[in-house]
């Protein structure tokens, strides 16, 4: 007989490390909603006439959903994701219909009082789909065409939640490129390219074009000079360098014909090239104002002037980080962030102790998005990326992030307690 009897109620070992991680930052998350959006006549956590009682239900809810997905055969995950998949595609042309436009976005099915946005759901089950896909190409070396239909996998949904326009949640689809990475469709050369055309990007946005292309002309200029004996270096200097020019004009093309004027104004606020404190930059200033006013050890628990008269936007979602900062300050931010990033390790070491190509897929698919919302989200509330707009997982108000967000955790979770028999 088993010394655990956890294992016949949910098939394995759960992970209730991970599981506790994820209850603290719902519990935290709950509480901040309540400080973010208070209201006297309603003070109670559980009052459904406000936004953290309606919060409780989720909580409660994603509890529930939770445990059902626990008790459900794993098997049953990789079995449905086709299925999943094309629901959750046709709940993204669906929202493009009949969808309710909210701050210059038409994300939302409405559904009586509650708000459903299917894009939170599409990328559980993008990873879902990805995971099956790859993995079924696991016994073979990585090709061309593997890479391409993952890529469709993804690119679909992008070009879906685009269309509503939601650039936030399109991007954080793109965050899946490091599962690539992992099971070597594309090589570390390949990352760091990216991570240049990033570079040059933000160069190209910051700075007049025509100094980044002289800057790279005097750089290619000295290594020309410096390999002057090696004629197939020079030729690759040369090749980057025409590459990189083009591309740096482009950057303008896409700035003004892609890119959504709010958009722009907002990156160009993050740059510093227009001082806006009451126009596009009015929701930096603000969370950069209430995160600074917590200094050390915050004002308290209800005590956030900032919050408390409104002065935030979007308090109780994308801007709930900044509750954090004011009422319990810097100490209150570092514990969020330590918890964060002790889920997000503990992920990873789920993953690589897979012994399936599909679970540990999807599992570093959850980590990929998870740490893009965490680390966007933080971030655009102290002023270090542009404000794009979406939610801070398991701590930000909504059903949909959060029954999403707790959905993708514990499919991965339900993987490694059935790390065994996993197909």
């Amino acid at each position: 007989m088993s010394n655990h009897p956890k294992h016949r109620l949910f098939g394995g070992d759960v992970d209730w490390f991970t599981v506790l991680l994820w209850f603290a930052l719902c519990i935290i998350g709950w509480f901040n909603i309540h400080a973010a959006v208070f209201d006297p006549e309603y003070p109670s956590l559980f009052n459904l006439n406000t936004n953290y009682g309606k919060q409780s239900i989720y909580i409660f809810s994603a509890i529930i959903l939770a445990v059902t997905i626990l008790i459900v055969d794993a098997k049953f995950y990789s079995s449905v994701s086709p299925i999943l998949y094309a629901i959750t595609i046709l709940l993204l042309i669906t929202v493009l219909i009949v969808g309710r436009n909210v701050g210059g976005n038409q994300a939302w099915i409405p559904i009586g009082s509650f708000r459903l946005q299917p894009s939170e759901f599409a990328k559980l089950a993008t990873c879902l789909l990805l995971a099956r896909y790859l993995s079924a190409q696991s016994t073979k070396s990585p090709t061309l065409k593997s890479l391409f239909f993952g890529a469709i996998i993804i690119l679909l949904p992008v070009f879906l939640v685009l269309l509503q326009p939601d650039t936030g949640s399109a991007l954080a689809f793109f965050a899946l490129i490091f599962v690539f990475y992992r099971e070597g469709y594309i090589s570390g050369a390949w990352m760091l390219f990216g991570a240049l055309c990033i570079l040059l990007f933000v160069l190209a946005l910051a700075f007049n074009p025509w100094i980044v292309v002289l800057i790279l002309a005097a750089i290619c200029g000295l290594g020309i000079y410096y390999f002057r004996k090696k004629t197939k270096i020079i030729i690759n200097l040369i090749v980057l360098f025409v590459l990189s020019a083009l591309y740096i004009f482009s950057v303008e093309f896409v700035y003004e014909n892609v890119l959504q004027s709010h958009q722009r104004n907002r990156i160009d606020v993050i740059l510093g090239k227009i001082d806006d404190p009451r126009g596009e930059g009015y929701n930096l200033n603000q969370s950069m104002i209430a995160i600074g006013s917590g200094q050390f050890w915050g004002k308290g628990y209800l005590q956030g002037t900032q919050t408390k008269y409104n002065f935030v936007p979007e308090q109780s979602t994308d801007f709930i980080f900044c509750t954090i900062g004011e009422e319990w300050g810097f100490v209150g931010c570092m514990v969020v962030i330590g918890i964060y990033l002790t889920l997000l390790l503990r992920i990873i070491n789920i993953a690589e102790r897979q012994r399936t190509a599909f679970a540990r897929i999807y599992a570093y698919g959850v980590a990929c998005i998870l740490f893009f919302h965490f680390a966007i989200n933080i971030g655009m509330t102290i002023g270090i990326v542009p404000i794009i707009g979406i939610p801070l997982p398991f701590i930000s108000y909504g059903g949909s992030s959060l029954w999403s967000f707790t959905i993708l955790l514990f499919i991965m979770i339900k993987f490694d307690a059935n790390r065994k028999g996993i197909v």
